[in-house]
């Protein structure tokens, strides 16, 4: 290629960038000329430690990522992956600016590329001419201070793991650390037999439809048996056809938790890995669960096989998990993301028992039901089993005697498996928490029409409620007949606001108190925090017209709605995650070591960096109160 036409294609790269925008075409050509384009081929090493760096890499293409390797036992420490736009080689600005100490030996850290890497280099040259520009000074220096931080944070966090774990070796697995590289792959035209083939061959249970390295969809051994087997299509068809459009997909620097709450809460079992709209690999729940979790793969086993004798082993299989997660510090929100969805199987199976029960007592369900839980278990917020909160919905009012009779069998075998009998009677086997839908449409018309204290408190739970097991098409139905019920509910919630204003979240004064000495000595993070941020956003969604799912989808929901900016909705959830952690943390201290079991955390066993995070977090969770208090006018 002519030089000219080169330096006109790298100009074209990078002319919007910060550091060459606004120069005139000219000058960037000049300048483009001092610089060269570098290839480097995946694990290359792009800049090594100890050689003086005489410039600065700006990525165009592919990822890199900063690390150091420890000497004694050969392992690596990422702190900081770096992608397209971004620039390596800032620990040589303190030499460019001559302003670092002269050592005998500097030891810096490397960088390696992760994919395949174009990197443009900027000879310090360069950067002299346009060191001038006030935005490029700004620009350098700004990102110098971002990536500083980021590192100093990386350092921090993996030093503190070293010392809670006395080794080290940082656990914060990524996608690219368990995913597989070898992908089989075939075209949206090619044929279902050409895809199955490439199955077999590569042993492997399912295979990417791809076009030119972007990802158009997936096509599993089910979906061999459901979309060709079981409809006769026939071998000849275009893979493009039975294919699975757009599925779900990971960033390869992901953390293994993130892929892991994505195949528990979409029910895949395969995750392809996708990074600057190509694929790059896959995962599958196999990998992730070899790799970090081995255990939750034996607990899935357990749930599915478990009869009545043997559901007291799942609970303590869950717990192995649980406490697996909470060593490994994964965030709190993640924790009962995987959890809840093992909790959730958990009642399935119990829901499949006592109608497997029933039916070898020769007794059949009549109509279709839906069986529901409520309180924590229906929030996706329970950790540890506590007490049941669940009921049932029939479509036929004359099915009353199976289901209360199956009411009973769900209670008995959730008792078994180790959820204590709810002390306010708020179980499927109690007549107050079944009915057909009619006897439903009425008991909650009759809590918005007479808002006692005590209805209002029935709302509170019935208003946590999720679909765990049963009909679709009758849990749909009972949506439509919540929904034109709360449509003439303005006083109900009106009612239930009041309520909440008797128990605002408290606030702990000014963050510097937090550093010496608080008046307060302790507070009941599930009374005083949790309940009443519950309840507020409870109210919120039932004014925005969403019934059930959990605080964070509801979250989601009432951003959606333009209710909560995308901050606001950032924060509430950074809030909710740290008052969820030392909740969490302390209650399965309490439990491991056999003490009784309390919310209240006492403000002399936090540290520094808690306290300030609590106060932060109460108050975030009092700005949910507000909105709530002011639509009302309370």
């Amino acid at each position: 290629m002519d030089p000219n036409q080169y330096n006109l294609y790298n100009l074209e790269a990078v002319r919007f960038h910060p550091f060459f925008r606004g120069v005139d075409s000219d000058t960037a050509l000049s300048l483009i000329s001092l610089c060269e384009v570098r290839h480097f081929e995946k694990n290359e090493i792009m800049l090594k430690k100890d050689k003086p760096r005489e410039g600065l890499l700006l990525i165009l293409e592919g990822l890199s990522e900063v690390f150091v390797k420890n000497e004694h036992n050969g392992r690596s420490e990422v702190l900081e992956m770096v992608q397209k736009g971004e620039m390596i080689g800032f620990s040589s600005l303190a030499d460019f600016l001559g302003v670092s100490r002269q050592v005998k030996v500097e030891v810096m850290v490397e960088v390696k590329a992760v994919s395949a890497v174009k990197a443009m280099f900027i000879p310090f040259e360069v950067v002299t001419r346009r060191w001038e520009d006030p935005a490029v000074h700004d620009y350098l220096l700004t990102q110098v201070a971002i990536r500083l931080k980021d590192i100093y944070t990386s350092l921090a966090e993996q030093v503190k793991l070293a010392t809670d774990y006395g080794e080290n070796e940082a656990f914060m697995v990524r996608v690219q650390d368990v995913m597989s590289e070898e992908v089989a792959a075939v075209s949206p035209r090619a044929t279902v037999q050409e895809a199955a083939q490439l199955m077999h061959e590569k042993r492997t249970s399912s295979v990417l439809v791809t076009e030119k390295e972007s990802l158009k969809g997936i096509i599993t051994e089910r979906d061999m048996v459901e979309r060709v087997v079981a409809r006769g299509i026939k071998l000849s068809a275009e893979a493009g056809t039975i294919m699975t459009p757009e599925p779900v997909s990971i960033s390869r620097s992901a953390y293994y938790y993130d892929a892991i709450s994505l195949i528990f809460s979409k029910g895949i079992k395969h995750l392809p890995v996708v990074e600057d709209s190509k694929v790059v690999g896959i995962v599958t729940l196999s990998d992730l669960l070899r790799k970090k979790n081995e255990n939750v793969m034996k607990t899935i086993q357990k749930i599915e096989q478990a009869d009545r004798e043997s559901l007291p082993q799942v609970k303590t299989a869950i717990y192995d998990v649980i406490d697996t997660l909470i060593r490994d510090k994964v965030p709190a929100l993640k924790i009962l993301e995987m959890i809840t969805r093992l909790y959730d199987r958990l009642a399935g199976r119990i829901a499949e028992l006592s109608i497997k029960n029933l039916e070898a007592k020769g007794k059949q369900a009549p109509c279709g039901f839906a069986f529901y839980q409520m309180g924590s278990s229906g929030r996706g917020e329970q950790f540890m089993l506590t007490d049941q909160d669940h009921f049932l919905i029939y479509e036929k009012g004359e099915a009353s005697s199976y289901f209360a009779e199956l009411g009973k069998e769900i209670t008995a075998n959730m008792e078994a498996a180790g959820y204590a009998r709810c002390k306010g009677l708020m179980m499927c086997s109690e007549k107050n928490w079944r009915g057909s839908m009619d006897e439903w449409g009425e008991r909650v018309r009759k809590w918005m029409l007479q808002s006692t204290n005590e209805n209002l408190l029935l709302a509170q739970n019935f208003f946590s409620y999720r679909l765990i097991y049963g009909s679709e098409m009758l849990h749909a139905h009972f949506e439509r007949m919540i929904a034109e019920q709360m449509k003439r509910s303005r006083i109900f919630l009106y009612r239930l606001t009041q309520l909440e204003k008797e128990n605002q979240i408290p606030t702990l004064d000014q963050p510097i108190r937090s550093l010496f000495k608080l008046e307060r000595k302790n507070i009941d993070m599930k009374k005083e925090v949790l309940f009443p941020y519950h309840h507020s956003l409870q109210i919120l969604s039932l004014l925005n017209g969403k019934q059930t799912g959990t605080p964070i989808e509801k979250i989601d929901f009432l951003k959606e709605r333009k209710v909560f900016s995308k901050e606001y909705a950032f924060d509430l959830k950074e809030a909710v995650n740290t008052i969820l952690t030392m909740y969490i943390t302390q209650r399965w201290q309490q439990a491991k070591a056999g003490n009784e079991l309390t919310s209240t955390v006492s403000f002399a066993r936090l540290s520094t960096r808690e306290k300030e995070e609590l106060i932060l977090s109460l108050k975030t969770l009092r700005e949910l109160q507000s909105q709530v208090f002011a639509h009302f006018s309370v």
